[in-house]
């Protein structure tokens, strides 16, 4: 566990963090400053298909056509973040190192690519996560979250269903084990 937040970072909800855009989540922490944060939900289902993404943005999807999004956060909806493994050698791709393992892709041109030939680490958010000055703080504060390192099998390996629970036992926390107290929002 880390004691202070940092990014990159995991934050995981704790029961009591009664917000259903946050309700047992884990987000990945990609900014955090004096400015506030910025981070993805990694496990929150979506209800768009990748491909019908795609299509409407005239990109071709060359991924499985049964292949979701997420729903990376309750902010900026309509805004979409590729994060993403290694690609291949072949595959000219912009992309920001997040953490060990997690890139972001930076642009339209790499976003056309990675979708034309998604690579085997890759996920798709609609929205993001952020927090303005202070307030990530005050919900840790609160007990509404606990920190740890980023660790990218939660991200392209787990089903989103399983995250939260896999974040809390690599912490050593039995996720059953947990009662929520007062809510935090």
């Amino acid at each position: 566990m880390i004691d202070e937040l940092t990014a990159p970072s995991f934050i995981i909800a704790m029961p009591q963090l009664v917000d259903p855009n946050f309700h047992r989540t884990v987000v990945l922490m990609i900014e955090h400053g004096e400015e506030g944060a910025f981070g993805l939900v990694i496990n929150r289902p979506g209800r768009t298909r990748i491909g019908e993404l795609c299509t409407n943005l005239e990109v071709p999807w060359g991924g499985d056509e049964r292949a979701m999004s997420l729903s990376g956060g309750p902010v900026g909806t309509d805004q979409g973040f590729v994060l993403h493994g290694a690609v291949a050698d072949d595959q000219l791709v912009k992309s920001r190192d997040v953490a060990d393992g997690v890139r972001m892709a930076l642009d339209m041109e790499s976003f056309r690519v990675l979708c034309a030939r998604p690579p085997e680490q890759f996920r798709m958010m609609l929205g993001y996560a952020g927090w303005g000055p202070g307030q990530l703080e005050s919900e840790l504060r609160a007990g509404a979250w606990l920190t740890t390192e980023v660790d990218p099998t939660l991200i392209f390996e787990t089903p989103a269903e399983e995250t939260w629970q896999r974040a809390l036992r690599s912490l050593g926390i039995d996720p059953t084990m947990l009662v929520a107290g007062s809510g935090v929002h």
